[in-house]
């Protein structure tokens, strides 16, 4: 590889990693082709970026996207990048998911909000609710008050309804 391509894939890399909100660093030895399409089908279902990036481009890209060096350590073997571009959490569900069923591939480590965490973490992160569902819990409390009031006001509308029916009830009767 040319210096000048180098220079490219560290700008892509870059860029990549400054528009994620996670990065998923695997090491995927022993992966077959049939393994790692399966992988990448599963990371595009589920709108993440995964690409194959030398060591020592990666460290360079993440001097640009001011990690803590000490994530260096991480950078041995092959390694491939799972970017978290909508959802933090969806690599890891992808990732978990897939190592559950394959013991392939390892999570080296990843980096939540620049913060670095060894990838032994993986199952505790994969365990959080993903965006959406954080959406459809904050919308259904939400919603629940709102549901309260409606059934309050129906409730205080529906006893009107009946007392007026016995006061009319009662009127005819006191008439005769």
């Amino acid at each position: 590889m040319k210096r000048n391509e180098k220079e490219q894939v560290v700008a892509q890399v870059a860029e990549l990693m400054s528009n994620s909100t996670s990065l998923f660093f695997t090491d995927f030895t022993g992966m077959t082709v049939a393994e790692s399409d399966e992988l990448r089908r599963e990371f595009q279902k589920n709108g993440v970026k995964y690409q194959v990036v030398k060591n020592t481009l990666i460290k360079k890209a993440m001097q640009t996207f001011s990690t803590d060096e000490a994530s260096y350590k991480y950078f041995i073997g092959q390694t491939a990048i799972a970017f978290g571009v909508d959802d933090p959490v969806a690599p890891a569900k992808v990732l978990k998911k897939f190592f559950d069923k394959t013991r392939k591939p390892a999570t080296k480590a990843f980096v939540i909000e620049k913060q670095v965490f060894d990838g032994k973490r993986l199952a505790e992160f994969a365990s959080m609710p993903s965006k959406p569902e954080m959406i459809g819990a904050i919308l259904g409390s939400l919603q629940s008050p709102i549901a309260g009031i409606v059934g309050s006001i129906s409730a205080v509308m529906r006893d009107l309804v009946s007392v007026l029916d016995a006061v009319e009830k009662k009127l005819p009767a006191q008439a005769s």
